[in-house]
């Protein structure tokens, strides 16, 4: 060994930088915003290409790094490490809208929350809730047969808010539930607004004017329902315990409630919008769910509770909607500490994406993506040998959905009650696009008739 080479001062690593990573960071201040917000599949589909699965890219005035594929999802849902904040991931786009929801809370506090929560996700919970459901649903679905032509997206999106509201609030559809629509439309809509401060006329203060509303209707709701036994969520969750005793505060009880509420709502409009179009394209599909559904001996198409698991093909075809189209498209965390994943050292305090709808569409992981297959969720179809994190319209690890089953629910409920007594029929030659962001929707809110059967 040389003189110089044995006495020669260790080398400091160097701290990560960033810009090592592939990627470009487009226009000054906006970076690539416009770009994603006006096609984010064609824009996703570029930088995979010339980028690879983990790439860098500036939007929503931050850089970010994006790491596609079900190895990315489960490195980044899963966090073994704590590697990952979910709190601080979705805050520039929540904080000000959803602050201290569920997801907006992170490791131990984020456990001690979905805890307490839980109870109101429980078997005995859940029955109350779906027979609020069977006894609601048959009114609006014949409503929906008498109007001939309509826009599927807007009258399921009304219908899931009023079931929401009643579920959640134990408030029947009336004008004061149209307030109550209105703020957490004008809040979704305001959580991807390129202005994020709330000034006059900006969806961005209709959405801050939506909370507000939001917060002091329920602040005033909650010492009514403090030791009372009533079976909305909002009642349960005003008096949930843990073992030990703990419980919400008033605020907590809000901004849970509102988080939940947005949540439960928005998922069910996107996925059955996307499994009412499929079934109306696939009509032998439509036919299998009506057999399905029909072959129960449904007593006034009330789902039985206990029932619920015997639709297992409207369950796959439901799924298979949420991979088509999942209503979250993508997911952001922060890293808390420099991390590095497939050669690539991400640093601390970076904005990290996954995207569901990228996964859920790459051809690699799911053959021929753009078909409506069912089948695929069968066990003979792959579904116990694919990737676990090859489908995540729900999450996964310590933030998988709480109220996971309560979608699978509403979809189940919603098809029992159309499927027997309407074929679901599209315009002849019919297809549609569908808006990516904030949230999944039809670009032309779907137009359908439901077709009265004889």
């Amino acid at each position: 060994m040389s003189a110089e080479a044995s006495t020669a001062k260790p080398q400091k690593s160097a701290s990560p930088n960033l810009f090592d990573i592939p990627g470009e960071t487009g226009l000054p201040i906006f970076g690539n915003t416009f770009k994603i917000l006006k096609d984010p599949m064609a824009f996703g589909q570029y930088m995979k290409e010339k980028y690879g699965d983990v790439y860098r890219t500036n939007s929503f005035f931050r850089h970010n790094v994006t790491m596609l594929g079900p190895d990315a999802s489960e490195f980044v849902l899963m966090d073994k490490n704590k590697n990952f904040s979910s709190e601080m991931g979705w805050a520039p786009y929540l904080e000000r809208l959803f602050p201290r929801g569920l997801m907006l809370m992170d490791f131990d506090e984020h456990k001690a929350h979905r805890h307490i929560m839980a109870a109101a996700f429980k078997t005995g919970p859940m029955k109350g809730y779906l027979e609020s459901l069977n006894a609601a649903m048959p009114e609006r679905i014949a409503e929906w047969g008498k109007q001939g032509s309509f826009e599927f997206y807007a009258a399921i999106k009304e219908l899931s808010l009023d079931m929401a509201t009643l579920v959640f609030l134990g408030l029947e559809p009336g004008p004061e539930s149209k307030k109550i629509n209105q703020a957490l439309t004008d809040m979704v809509n305001a959580s991807m607004g390129i202005v994020r401060v709330p000034l006059p006329g900006t969806i961005m203060a209709r959405g801050v004017k939506g909370r507000k509303f939001m917060v002091d209707y329920l602040m005033r709701e909650i010492p009514a329902r403090r030791g009372t036994n009533k079976s909305d969520i909002f009642t349960r969750l005003c008096n949930a315990q843990d073992e030990d005793g703990n419980s919400f505060t008033d605020q907590e009880v809000v901004d849970h409630m509102i988080f939940l509420w947005m949540a439960a709502h928005d998922t069910i409009t996107s996925s059955v919008t996307t499994l009412v179009y499929e079934l109306g394209r696939h009509t032998d599909w439509q036919t299998r769910l009506r057999e399905e559904v029909k072959g129960l001996g449904l007593n006034n198409d009330s789902l039985p509770y206990e029932k619920m698991n015997d639709l297992v093909l409207t369950e796959y075809a439901f799924k298979e909607a949420l991979r088509m189209n999942p209503p979250v498209p993508a997911m952001p965390r922060l890293t808390v500490r420099d991390v590095e994943f497939k050669g690539h050292v991400i640093p601390k305090d970076t904005i990290v994406g996954i995207s569901n709808i990228a996964t859920h569409r790459d051809p690699e992981v799911w053959p021929e993506p753009e078909k409506f297959d069912p089948m695929r969720f069968s066990p003979e179809g792959g579904a116990k040998t694919r990737h676990r994190f090859a489908w995540t319209p729900f999450g996964g690890g310590a933030h998988m959905c709480l109220g996971l089953h309560f979608a699978y629910m509403q979809a189940k409920v919603i098809m029992t009650h159309i499927l027997p007594h309407y074929e679901i029929q599209l315009p002849d030659g019919y297809e549609t696009d569908f808006q990516i962001m904030p949230l999944i929707k039809p670009v032309d809110g779907l137009p359908v008739t439901l077709k009265a059967i004889d």
